[in-house]
């Protein structure tokens, strides 16, 4: 497959948020605004890359028997390098605000997914793209979500006041009924305009 056709795969066909529905739990959670979206979107994209690169160069070696331990360590491994920077490097507001969300990449869906399905069956390259775009269309959903819910619900846009009247502040966009009800909207949204142009080349 070529590499336009897996990055549009990523982001729109099979993009994990809006079409497949994987990671609710994080995507509920952390959305609350822009910045911890995509904090949250970027750092499980890189233990993505790394971890589907690493696997896809082992994959001969690893017997089958084990493969899911041996890809859950390597994973662990990547996500704890991971905490580790983001301790380091990462301002504590947003890593306060993400909290139990770093370590639960270890078992994120998303991941293991494009793992099983592409990296342990491809070479290195592929392998490392199919996460790249998977891991950029989880970002692109989850700060989709942030920025919606962060100026209804607070007024604002990454930190920047937009809406200064509190009284015009919906609140629940920022409880996790809010989080449902962006995601429901967007995916009747895309669902309408997809099923408007299968009609138009249907004619």
């Amino acid at each position: 497959m070529k590499y336009s056709a897996l990055l549009k795969r990523g982001l729109i066909d099979e993009n994990p948020v809006f079409v497949q529905l994987l990671a609710l739990c994080p995507l509920l959670a952390v959305t609350t605004s822009a910045t911890n979206a995509i904090a949250m979107g970027l750092a499980t994209t890189a233990v993505m890359v790394c971890a589907s690169s690493i696997i896809s160069l082992l994959r001969k070696l690893i017997p089958n028997e084990v493969r899911i331990a041996a890809f859950i360590v390597i994973v662990a491994g990547f996500v704890t390098i991971l905490q580790l920077v983001m301790e380091a490097w990462v301002p504590p507001s947003i890593n306060n605000s993400l909290g139990i969300f770093i370590p639960l990449i270890v078992v994120n869906c998303i991941v293991f997914a494009r793992i099983e399905v592409c990296a342990s069956k491809n070479k290195i390259l592929p392998s490392a793209f199919d996460a790249m775009s998977m891991g950029l269309g989880f970002t692109i959903g989850l700060l989709t979500m942030g920025i919606i819910r962060e100026f209804l619900g607070s007024g604002s846009i990454f930190g920047f006041t937009v809406l200064a009247y509190p009284s015009v502040h919906m609140l629940i966009m920022v409880m996790a009924p809010g989080g449902f009800f962006t995601l429901g909207t967007i995916i009747m949204i895309i669902k309408y305009f997809r099923s408007n142009r299968q009609e138009a080349q249907n004619r």
